[in-house]
């Protein structure tokens, strides 16, 4: 039978320190060469406590033409480390489909703590509009739900992702938050939050974790449309442009029009 709340005795090495939290923040980081021509490299995170301090840190590992072939269907294992540079979870994600048409090859991810011990699995479930999610533990029993909005795309805020226990009842909440106009344009980097109850197995905050991963991948991870940020970051850059020949063009307005009334004939206006 799964345990679905807290027991000391099955906390994985490295991952202690998840036991004293109810909240995690995921900060993809900036990669600046993706952001400026869209080449497609390794996805960063910083994992964080709710006070913005650092405890883990993850780091994708997939070849070139992986990423920049397959975009973010792509299979990918990922990998999260603690602040003393040692590995304590390992998600492991297979090439799979995303179309809600076919009910065969959903998204579906394995995670092992530490690496080589699978603690649990989160498998894509069906719906023809919803994005919907079960969580497993090792012995393949499902423990938790978690459910996306009718429309999960991030438009000038926050777009949440619900867990459910075996009962219904919200136990948490997987969130994509806005962070802003520009940022959300120009780039591919996100920022998620999790909540949970501070007695969840400490294994099931780590699928969780993993859940998170897998969910920035197939709902906001733009590495199809790299042309697509180059053409925005372009047109931004054109704006700017254009709004400085604006100004320029006023300035010389202004100067044109001062000198023609110093010009004219029985003009006033004296040259210091």
């Amino acid at each position: 039978m799964s345990q679905l709340y807290s027991n000391p005795a099955a906390v994985p090495p490295g991952l202690e320190y998840l036991t004293q939290i109810d909240q995690i923040l995921v900060h993809q980081k900036i990669e600046l060469l993706e952001a400026i021509i869209g080449f497609e490299t390794n996805n960063q995170y910083e994992i964080k406590n709710s006070m913005g301090q650092k405890i883990f840190h993850a780091k994708e590992n997939t070849d070139c033409c992986t990423r920049n072939i397959c975009g973010p269907l792509r299979s990918f294992e990922l990998q999260i480390k603690d602040n003393f540079d040692q590995e304590v979870i390992h998600l492991i994600r297979p090439y799979r489909c995303t179309s809600c048409c076919f009910p065969c090859c959903l998204q579906e991810m394995e995670i092992q703590a530490p690496p080589g011990n699978t603690i649990g699995y989160i498998k894509q479930d069906w719906h023809m509009f919803k994005p919907r999610f079960s969580i497993y533990d090792m012995s393949k029993t499902k423990v938790l739900s978690i459910e996306g909005p009718l429309c999960a795309i991030s438009c000038c805020g926050d777009v949440d992702f619900d867990i459910t226990g075996k009962d219904g009842h919200s136990v948490g909440r997987i969130s994509k938050q806005w962070t802003g106009f520009i940022k959300e344009t120009l780039t591919d980097t996100d920022n998620f939050g999790i909540n949970f109850p501070m007695d969840l197995d400490v294994r099931m905050k780590a699928v969780l974790l993993g859940a998170c991963f897998l969910i920035d991948f197939m709902f906001f991870e733009r590495t199809g449309d790299s042309g697509q940020r180059c053409n925005n970051a372009k047109a931004f850059g054109l704006r700017l442009r254009l709004n400085a020949r604006r100004q320029a063009g006023a300035g010389c307005r202004v100067l044109l029009d001062h000198e023609r009334q110093w010009q004219q004939p029985g003009s006033n206006t004296l040259v210091q």
